[in-house]
């Protein structure tokens, strides 16, 4: 977990009707609520001090309900290994997750970004039905032709609506994928990201990858990693997409094989009694003063790891008013993040995070999953204002208390829903 809380109840409902009442008890009582899934929230939305946790675990089926569409029915507590390993069987995979311990309910809702996101788009883009439960106890199932508004909401808008039980996505079929680390030696980062920018923008979208910068740490020198993910049928053309990736700088270790994508999800781990300080940022345009701010803070006196995903491709196909995740226009989603003392204070983290403040400047909104805060800006920054004034509509429609509000919370009501009235929020 990337926080830890003092929560005075836990409860790990095994079906619908269970999570409705213990909505309803927190409603009545007043009492402070988190949804947990997986619990790799960065802000710490997956735990509380003195309220009720709501732990999924045991709402974990993965369900191939209909083989020819193939949609896949996945419990809001299971968890992304736990989906990967239950399809494989069939040669399908869901496009979300890079982790096998992070939870279904919570990246689906912030978005959901994989290593087939320039194949075959966000989880949002592939989620077409769900099933929740409002605030006020009552089961709800959506999709594009029942309770609209609140589909549209779910994809990208986190849990601010309801607790989701269920979700039914359209897998992709993928076996095998090339997979793996081309590791180079750091001299030049701006020669490597310039370069590995430029390949991206014309490579197909069957390639993902992700360029990370990692400064000195704990007496290890800094490294510079491309991590990527190729999903070519035709051995031939996944090396020939793969191979200028090889040529962008001196390569000291490279592994890259042919594994079940099944496979591919890794563990997250961070040292005892600390935690991750994250942040991040969409990119409009990796131009060249990104790309020297960016090498400026690898460079700067505060240790900041740097990790750059390629977008577009079938990301960038949707449009920005289809689901609740907008920026569409993306080039790029840069993450930044510091290990600190697991009793960090905000100013500790501030501090420790003051050269990301340049590189962000360069970005047009942030990605709910990622961010490690939850304030107004993070609010603003995530959802342009069209976007926010809609969720603040379906929020005031279907959570009007604010009772799921362990989150990046849209209110119920304040400027954003000026004009916006509740009948509209299933338009």
């Amino acid at each position: 977990m990337f926080a830890t809380g003092r929560p005075a109840l836990v409860i790990r409902p095994h079906d619908p009707g269970q999570v409705a009442r213990a909505v309803t008890d927190a409603a009545r009582d007043g009492r402070t609520l988190s949804v947990r899934s997986g619990g790799h929230s960065p802000a710490g939305h997956s735990t509380n001090d003195g309220g009720i946790v709501l732990d999924l675990t045991h709402l974990d089926a993965v369900e191939l309900i209909d083989n020819r569409r193939r949609i896949v029915r996945v419990g809001a507590g299971a968890t992304w290994g736990q989906v990967a390993a239950a399809l494989a069987p069939h040669g399908l995979g869901i496009t979300a997750g890079d982790t096998n311990s992070v939870g279904v309910g919570g990246l689906t809702l912030g978005g959901g970004v994989g290593w087939m996101v320039r194949r075959y788009g966000l989880a949002v883009d592939n989620l077409v039905g769900a099933r929740v439960v409002t605030a006020d106890g009552r089961h709800l199932t959506v999709s594009s032709e029942q309770h609209a508004g609140l589909f549209w909401a779910l994809r990208g808008g986190g849990g601010n609506f309801g607790v989701v039980t269920s979700f039914d996505f359209v897998a992709a079929p993928v076996t095998d994928v090339r997979f793996g680390t081309i590791v180079y030696r750091p001299d030049d980062p701006a020669a490597l990201l310039t370069g590995w920018r430029d390949h991206m923008r014309s490579a197909p979208e069957e390639l993902s990858s992700t360029l990370t910068l990692v400064p000195p740490m704990g007496g290890r020198p800094a490294t510079a990693m491309v991590l990527l993910c190729d999903l070519h049928d035709v051995a031939a053309a996944a090396e020939q997409a793969i191979e200028p990736l090889l040529r962008l700088g001196t390569v000291i270790d490279t592994s890259i094989t042919t594994r079940p994508y099944s496979g591919i999800l890794e563990d997250a781990a961070h040292p005892p009694g600390m935690r991750l300080a994250a942040r991040n940022v969409l990119v409009p345009a990796l131009d060249d003063a990104f790309v020297e701010d960016l090498v400026a803070v690898h460079h700067g006196d505060r240790p900041t790891m740097l990790s750059l995903r390629s977008l577009g491709g079938a990301f960038g196909r949707v449009l920005p008013d289809a689901t609740a995740f907008a920026h569409r226009d993306a080039e790029a989603l840069l993450v930044g993040g510091v290990i600190v003392p697991g009793d960090a204070t905000d100013a500790d983290v501030h501090d420790a995070l003051a050269g990301w403040r340049s590189v962000a400047a360069h970005g047009s909104g942030l990605y709910v999953n990622f961010q490690g805060s939850d304030t107004e800006a993070d609010l603003r920054a995530a959802y342009p204002p069209a976007t926010l004034e809609r969720l603040t509509a379906v929020k005031r429609a279907y959570d009007p208390r604010n009772v799921f509000a362990r989150n990046l919370n849209i209110p119920p009501a304040g400027d954003a829903a000026s004009g916006a009235a509740g009948d509209g929020a299933d338009a």
